[in-house]
């Protein structure tokens, strides 16, 4: 199974990331822990090595299922990465809170759970506007020091967020959301990152699921995408008439098309790592498929046009080309 280094954290890690998301509840519904750890435990037999979850996932719950299956597989070929940022009440109401003091608790807190001595790599989840970017720098900068963490890095912010939160400390992956149906980072955050040898793993790289080529756009949903306008109306039986559109360049690669969409992805210089929800092995086997496969320059820039088609103007007399 292939390997690569997360930019300047030298973490090595697989191209393809088993993520956890889907173990929120409050997103995806109740899931079938079960289904999840065996997952996990087909991705490390597959060579997937790169596990990503947060403490805000389930509120903890995703954590605590990744930490039950830690205790089955050999911790030292893996790479877990957790991520930070909200101050959980009692009455499950949550708020922005990167404060040292609050850090040190959400440390303690996930390697408890996770069930380790050390986190590969941190992120802090979302920016917080209310700490001084030097009072968070230096708490993970202690952290690490500690041994609680090997390296951290930031989710979820703008290339000039990131350019701020660098001025004070080494950050050294990043972790925003990008796919080829919403690939606007391509303007910015990537080439900054690229400059600066910043380790990019994406998230949502099958947007929410649709561009795994499974949906036929008459599908309803009952988790957060029952209100996600590109799974409404029109908007969601073109996008998925578009992705219908890619099978004939998946089957000339012997590749489905959510593999056609994933080897795409990490076809770009700027990306190192495809964060995919998993929820069941089939899924993550599917997922490790695309490892290591690529298409044709010219396939590549017709995936492209055939998901973001060009969108037609009307001239002065009126008439649209």
């Amino acid at each position: 199974m292939g390997r690569v280094i997360l930019g300047g954290s030298g973490l090595c890690v697989s191209p393809v990331a088993f993520g956890t998301w889907q173990l929120s509840p409050r997103f995806w519904g109740d899931q079938s822990k079960g289904d999840a750890i065996a997952a996990m435990k087909c991705a490390c037999d597959l060579g997937i090595n790169f596990f990503d979850t947060a403490d805000a996932y389930g509120d903890g719950y995703a954590e605590t299922v990744l930490g039950e299956a830690l205790k089955e597989l050999p911790r030292k070929e893996l790479v877990i990465c957790t991520k930070w940022f909200n101050h959980f009440n009692l009455d499950a109401s949550r708020y922005p809170d990167l404060s040292p003091q609050y850090l040190r608790e959400r440390c303690e807190a996930s390697l408890k759970r996770l069930g380790l001595k050390t986190i590969d790599l941190c992120l802090l989840h979302m920016f917080d506007p209310l700490t001084p970017l030097q009072d968070v720098a230096e708490t993970l900068e202690d952290l690490r020091r500690q041994g609680k963490i090997r390296a951290f890095g930031v989710s979820n912010h703008t290339v000039e967020q990131l350019r701020a939160q660098r001025t004070y400390a080494a950050y050294s992956v990043i972790q925003p959301s990008y796919s080829l149906i919403d690939p606007a980072i391509e303007s910015d955050l990537l080439p900054y990152c690229q400059a600066e040898s910043v380790g990019v793993m994406v998230y949502s790289p099958m947007h929410k699921g649709l561009l795994t080529g499974k949906y036929k756009g008459d599908e309803t949903f009952t988790d957060f995408r029952a209100n996600h306008p590109d799974f409404q109306g029109d908007r969601f039986r073109h996008l998925c008439q578009c992705v219908q559109n890619l099978r004939p360049i998946a089957d000339g690669y012997g590749l489905s098309i959510y593999q056609l969409v994933l080897a795409a992805t990490l076809m770009h210089p700027g990306v190192h790592v495809a964060i995919c929800g998993i929820k069941r092995p089939d899924q993550i086997r599917e997922a490790a498929g695309a490892i290591g496969r690529t298409i044709s320059r010219e396939d590549y820039f017709a995936v492209r046009k055939i998901l973001n088609p060009p969108t037609k103007v009307a001239d002065a007399s009126g008439v649209r080309k």
